[in-house]
């Protein structure tokens, strides 16, 4: 909603101040179908050479992304929390075999079943139940996973990086394919030097639309969203920060509740349960 907000305050600024000043926006419109076909078409032709299918995909993805809302959300981080308290409170009463049937079918697992949110992605299921299943088997220490954590993790960043550099390699190449519009532009009125000035001023005018639209493309639309996408990254890095700092926590020996409270010191503070929020809502569940 504010990306669509914000699309438009732009825009109306942009061409309000440039009508308000006396500029004559049917020199704009009229250009505007074969500039934005030559600058988009061009753009469009590099993205596709410039990246594998799969960054293509996620980039595409990701763009339409940022005009959805966020959907880590306090809600979400509190189911997270509770789910891993009910796990690490079973296995610390019934013992880490205990929760084997929960780690190996997690579609069937009464305890994943209580949290929909979480259960539906499976992403975050199966960082959370890979890192159990080693819990269980025993043969890893707290070092070890950790370390093997983090490079999931790095791999799980570079991965989610990947289409907003490519976002942002297009952001910064579409100046130029402005200028080659421009170009051409100019091009096509050397051409016809022997028109009359109006004409000749009009198809100047045309070309430099071009420039025009290559900068505003740029720094006004794909600059801007590519932002915003990094941004979306960074938050749902988050997640699996604070399952491993949880999950390291209850290895090294500290109980359900205050392995809890280390994953949630880890979340952003727009949407970190407080103390309170998360102990009623780990009661509320388990009762």
């Amino acid at each position: 909603m504010f990306v669509i907000i914000g699309f438009l305050f732009s825009m109306a600024c942009i061409f309000g101040v440039y009508i308000g000043h006396g500029g004559n926006i049917g020199v704009v419109l009229k250009a505007l179908p074969f500039e934005m076909t030559t600058i988009l078409g061009a753009a469009l032709g590099a993205f596709l050479i410039n990246n594998q299918m799969k960054v293509v995909k996620a980039a595409f993805k990701g763009m339409a992304g940022c005009f959805k809302g966020s959907h880590f959300t306090k809600d979400r981080y509190l189911q997270l929390l509770a789910l891993q308290y009910d796990l690490l409170q079973k296995a610390r009463k019934e013992g880490l075999m205990a929760i084997e049937q929960d780690v190996e079918n997690p579609d069937q697992s009464p305890v994943f079943k209580k949290y929909p949110t979480i259960a539906s992605d499976h992403h975050v299921v199966e960082f959370i139940t890979d890192y159990l299943r080693m819990m269980v088997s025993g043969n890893l220490n707290a070092h070890e996973i950790e370390a093997l954590m983090d490079a999931e993790i790095e791999t799980h960043h570079q991965e989610a990086h990947a289409p907003v550099a490519a976002v942002g390699r297009l952001a910064g190449g579409l100046p130029a394919f402005g200028i080659v519009a421009a170009v051409l532009g100019v091009v096509n009125t050397m051409g016809s030097v022997g028109q009359p000035p109006a004409v000749l001023g009009g198809m100047i005018a045309s070309a430099l639309v071009g420039t025009f639209l290559g900068i505003l493309l740029a720094y006004g639309v794909f600059e801007p969203i590519g932002g915003l996408m990094e941004q979306k990254v960074e938050e749902s890095g988050k997640e699996f920060q604070c399952i491993k700092t949880t999950l390291l926590a209850s290895m090294q020996g500290y109980s359900p509740a205050t392995a809890i409270e280390f994953g949630r010191k880890v979340l952003f503070s727009d949407v970190r349960p407080s103390f309170s929020e998360l102990e009623g809502h780990v009661k509320g569940k388990k009762a």
